[in-house]
């Protein structure tokens, strides 16, 4: 590949069973972030939840401030902030001020809210929740791009001649994503503001293929449409992967919560766009494997489902791996590990040259060799020169 493909993690984040310690269950999504940053993974995404048990970070801005502080590189997104819970006001300031927090590692993600359950707490129903996205977002575009003071009145929120005091670190503005599962709605918002993209519902309808381009065609026409620029290296597409030296090792680390996470989203969550298919471990491991929407195996098998995948979206800029607690920690660790050493550098421009590299050294390898034994030779007394090997 010409030009570098980014690679991170999206992490709602899901601790299920809920009967876990939810004080270590933070800490190890704390280090799972550690751990990708020494990595050298470029992204990490962490979600806010309400309700159903599993989801536990209320707040994802708290949670990456503190994860800023333990890394080195690594740029931290909200995915995703469900911006009709909130007034855009408050998280535009708050995100400017994470913007200068982060040193410019700061990137903003946003969607309608995905679990009915929270929605209901607010008094929202789901049906509201994609057009006020679409319209808080103008709110939100306006308070972080502009210093003219911004008057609107919604059944949610009132606003009057609000400007924000700070501008943004990142000039001139940190990225900014919405995100989409399976409806156009994510798409088409995102396309229309001219923001980034970022594809959560990475599920194929044809058994066997990872999913087609569709968010980017709807994205790409609503942007053009809008006078933007579609920019393929600000869409991210997560994928389901998990990876171990063998397919067999790989199956039976799932052992640990697969099933506990299938269940959920068959049981406990209302959001049909990722709910699990089959009623045993065997079933959900083939709806996984065999249905097209992620991979259990080997690096080698990762590698392949990501180049059918790309072969089928066309340029984009980023994968983000789903963080879960599908694996115990160090099946994770290991996982994230054998990834980044052996499935990364397929999708980064330095490995065609270290390839070239060698194919060059061993094309002149024999007369290197030979020139290399004679100069040697010449300074060697006569019975101790080197021999050519056969």
């Amino acid at each position: 590949m010409n030009r570098k493909t980014r690679f991170g993690i999206f992490m709602p984040p899901w601790n299920s069973p809920p009967t876990q310690n939810i004080t270590t269950s933070l800490q190890r999504n704390l280090e799972t972030i550690q751990w990708i940053d020494a990595l050298g993974y470029d992204e990490a995404w962490v979600g806010e939840h309400h309700s159903a048990g599993s989801e536990i970070v209320a707040d994802p801005m708290i949670f990456l401030a503190h994860a800023a502080a333990q890394t080195r590189s690594i740029r931290l997104g909200t995915g995703i902030v469900p911006l009709p819970y909130h007034n855009p006001y408050h998280v535009a300031e708050r995100m400017i001020l994470m913007d200068h927090l982060l040193r410019g590692r700061f990137m903003a993600g946003f969607g309608p809210g995905g679990l009915p359950s929270d929605a209901a707490m607010f008094g929202l129903d789901p049906r509201e929740l994609r057009p006020a996205l679409d319209h808080d977002l103008g709110v939100l575009m306006r308070l972080l791009t502009s210093t003219e003071p911004v008057s609107v009145k919604t059944d949610r929120y009132t606003l009057v001649d609000a400007v924000c005091q700070l501008a943004p670190f990142t000039d001139p503005l940190f990225d900014v994503c919405v995100a989409a599962t399976r409806s156009e709605a994510g798409p088409r918002i995102a396309g229309r503001h001219g923001l980034g993209l970022l594809s959560t519902g990475v599920i194929s309808p044809q058994e066997g293929e990872p999913a087609p381009p569709l968010h980017w065609d709807v994205y790409a026409a609503e942007a053009r449409a809008a006078g933007h620029v579609p920019d393929p290296r600000r869409w991210r597409l997560v994928v389901n992967i998990h990876v171990a030296e063998t397919r067999r090792q790989a199956i039976e680390d799932m052992r640990y919560g697969y099933d506990a996470f299938c269940e959920y989203t068959q049981r406990t969550i209302a959001m049909p766009a990722i709910t699990a298919q089959g009623a045993t471990f065997e079933e959900r491991i083939a709806w996984m494997n065999e249905g097209g929407i992620g991979v259990v195996g080997t690096p080698d098998d990762a590698v392949d489902f990501l180049k059918r995948l790309a072969a089928r979206a066309g340029d984009f800029g980023c994968i983000l791996m789903l963080a879960h607690d599908w694996v115990n920690t160090e099946a994770s660790r290991r996982h994230y590990e054998l990834f980044a050493r052996h499935v990364v550098p397929h999708f980064q421009p330095s490995r065609a040259r270290l390839l070239e590299a060698e194919r060059r050294a061993q094309a002149s390898h024999a007369g290197d060799l030979a020139k290399n034994t004679a100069a040697l030779n010449a300074w060697l007394p006569a019975g101790q020169r080197l021999d050519l090997p056969s």
